[in-house]
């Protein structure tokens, strides 16, 4: 898919997320009562996967309308079988997110991460678990020496299926939702 196609395919998305947050029928807006905050957009957080490169695929953060912010992340080995266990990225869907922190320290995956809903692959065979948005960092977020524990570059972006960010990006993305709202589902498409 090329830039021109990717760029029409977010301002979709885009549209779509907003046409979610219209009104029903018959309802009126609320005006803010003076002194009380006026209601927020909701957070969405969107993982658009790559077919032509899933290491080089997006995870963009929007506001209502408005688009924050968008990362590159990758999301499995290369493949595009979601179903296929540790190496395919993560299926299409709405995946509640359970929990997050900057500070995880799991056996495989450390620091920042946010812990993603087991969900069942598209075939509906086998059920995705243990699956996370995440970088390769030391549980404090630094650097490590060992390969699962510092970021080398472009292969980095490979995971065993979990949405996979550089540790700059992914300490960007916390600090920018722990600001704006945190998002109660990450939703995958491709």
């Amino acid at each position: 898919m090329n830039r021109a196609s990717r760029h029409l395919r977010g301002t979709v998305i885009a549209g779509a997320m907003a046409a979610t947050l219209t009104l029903a029928p018959g309802a009126a807006a609320q005006t803010p009562t003076p002194g009380m905050a006026a209601p927020t957009a909701a957070v969405t957080l969107v993982f658009d996967k790559n077919g032509d490169d899933p290491t080089d695929s997006r995870l963009s953060v929007h506001r209502g309308t408005k688009l924050w912010a968008t990362y590159r992340a990758g999301s499995g080995t290369g493949t595009t079988d979601d179903c296929a266990r540790a190496r395919g990225w993560l299926p299409n869907g709405n995946w509640r997110i359970k929990t997050k922190t900057p500070a995880y320290d799991g056996s495989l995956i450390k620091g920042y991460a946010v812990h993603l809903q087991d969900m069942k692959c598209s075939k509906g065979t086998r059920t995705r678990t243990e699956m996370f948005i995440h970088s390769e960092m030391n549980r404090d977020g630094s650097q490590g020496g060992s390969e699962a524990r510092r970021w080398d570059g472009s292969s980095d972006y490979k995971s065993n299926g979990c949405v996979k960010l550089n540790p700059t990006d992914i300490k960007k993305m916390f600090r920018l939702l722990d600001r704006i709202g945190w998002p109660t589902h990450l939703r995958v498409v491709a």
